[in-house]
């Protein structure tokens, strides 16, 4: 249901835009992945993987998976410092949550945001329609499901998105699959970049392996369209190693910084944020890293954490200027045609 016919839970207050507030350290700030936390189920038509086993292995059992990893996902909130998310009942309506999205932008300086889901195409591109100038949206459904090529078209032609984002792991069909080639057909017609997720999937409980979970599986698919720029999110989550791979194979594949970055706990060795960093800057440089938070639900809102400590270890590192700035708004801005 779009928003429009639906009954408003609060009114939308007007926001009060910020001059000059869009700046931080002396950088502008793009965030090229978050996600909009809709009241509407967040991810549409993307795959069937939790469909599929919960219908082979039974709703109840995947609740006691998901008992029982709570408490790592708890002892994360608490590391970090972050409030509670909001529950169901607790959303005040999409027109107030992006009110309330606008506040933080302003709030932090940032210049404009990247929603790749936010509960369909055609809701997500509504909702960025109420703000245009600091939203910015992605098309973001499943390239198997029937008429994908014109969903996608017209999610860009129609509804002005600007982007394609997948979760690989939640699609059974192999990314490579010939089947999806009319999709990518067309990202590279559109001139498009493609964000798709790889690599352990969801929060504690989730998926560690799969089918589409290892970023190399993109290889074909990167060579036979080097036109068109794909985006691993992440760092690779979990699968650094073979992101860097398939970076030196495919040179229009980059990486974005969004997120905690978690994942990296649950990695042999001593592996840092500020590693990551230093390690792709050495390989592909700064044209190729993007950044993003993540963000989506609040009262946490931005995550201005990861901000702080992603520009602080690029300063640490002494990145010259020029390139901290092509990390954290110039890659997103030419990629999603934002003008600075």
């Amino acid at each position: 249901m779009r928003e429009s016919e639906q009954v408003p839970r609060s009114p939308a207050r007007p926001i009060e835009q910020k001059k000059g507030n869009t700046m931080y350290e002396g950088f502008e700030i793009i965030d090229f992945h978050a996600h909009f936390p809709t009241q509407n189920a967040w991810f549409t038509d993307m795959g069937d993987t939790m469909k599929n086993y919960t219908s082979k292995v039974s709703p109840e059992r995947l609740k006691l998976i998901r008992e029982k990893g709570a408490p790592y996902g708890e002892h994360w909130r608490r590391m970090w410092g972050f409030p509670k998310p909001e529950k169901p009942d607790e959303h005040p309506g999409d027109r107030e949550q992006a009110r309330r999205w606008v506040e933080e932008l302003d709030k932090y300086g940032i210049r404009a945001i990247g929603f790749v889901t936010g509960g369909g195409n055609e809701h997500l591109s509504e909702i960025c329609s109420w703000y245009p100038d600091r939203f910015v949206g992605f098309v973001h459904h499943s390239p198997f499901v029937p008429n994908a090529v014109e969903r996608l078209e017209r999610g860009v032609k129609e509804f002005g998105l600007r982007g394609y984002k997948l979760l690989a792991p939640l699609i059974e069909e192999p990314i490579e699959h010939p089947d999806a080639f009319p999709v990518w057909e067309k990202c590279a017609e559109l001139g498009i970049p493609v964000l798709i997720h790889f690599g352990i999937q969801g929060s504690s409980g989730g998926i560690a392996w799969h089918e589409n979970i290892n970023p190399l599986k993109l290889h074909n698919v990167a060579k036979y369209f080097p036109e068109v720029d794909f985006v691993v999110p992440h760092f690779g989550c979990a699968w650094e190693r073979e992101t860097l791979q398939l970076c030196w194979s495919c040179p229009n594949v980059s990486v974005d910084t969004s997120g905690s970055l978690q994942w990296i706990r649950w990695v042999p060795g001593n592996l840092t944020v500020k590693y990551l960093f230093r390690k792709y800057y050495e390989t592909i440089g700064p044209s190729r890293i993007i950044f993003g938070s993540d963000s989506s639900w609040f009262p946490r809102g931005f995550a201005y954490r990861y901000l702080q400590d992603q520009v602080r270890d690029c300063l640490d590192l002494n990145f010259p200027d020029e390139h901290i700035q092509m990390i954290f708004a110039g890659n997103a801005a030419r990629l999603l045609k934002i003008a600075l």
